[in-house]
C-alpha cells in the first residue's frame, strides 16, 4: 500500500511540473483596459523546445525521487565481517629425534 501511494505521488508530482512548466511558458499578459498589443512576428523555434526540454527534466527528476521513495523497504541484511585471521609466530621447541633416541631443537609454528 505505501509503494502505491508514493508512486501515485511521484506520478503527481511529475504530471504537475510539466502542466506548470507548459502554462508558463504559454500565458500572454495584456493591459486589461484595452485590447492586447499587436502581434510582433518575430521567429523563436527554441522556446518550444526548452518548455518540452524542462518539462521531461522535471518528469525524469520526479520519478528518479518517486521511485526511490517507494523503493525504501526498510533495512537489508549485511554479511557480518570475516573474523580475523590467527595470530602466528614461530617458538623453538625440543622435540624428540626418532633417528637416535635423542633431542634437538626446532622452529614450530604456533598460532593462538
Amino acid at each position: 500500500m505505501k509503494k502505491v501511494f508514493l508512486t501515485t505521488i511521484a506520478a503527481a508530482m511529475a504530471a504537475s511540473s510539466v502542466l506548470a512548466t507548459a502554462s508558463g511558458a504559454t500565458a500572454q499578459e495584456w493591459n486589461r483596459r484595452g485590447p492586447p498589443p499587436p502581434q510582433r512576428h518575430h521567429h523563436h523555434h527554441n522556446d518550444t523546445g526548452a518548455v518540452i526540454a524542462g518539462g521531461l527534466a522535471a518528469g525524469v527528476i520526479g520519478g528518479l525521487l518517486g521511485g526511490a521513495l517507494a523503493n525504501n523497504s526498510g533495512p537489508r541484511y549485511i554479511d557480518p565481517p570475516p573474523p580475523p585471521p590467527p595470530r602466528c609466530w614461530f617458538e623453538d621447541r625440543t622435540v624428540p629425534n626418532s633417528y637416535d633416541g635423542g633431542y634437538h631443537v626446532e622452529s614450530i609454528r604456533v598460532c593462538s
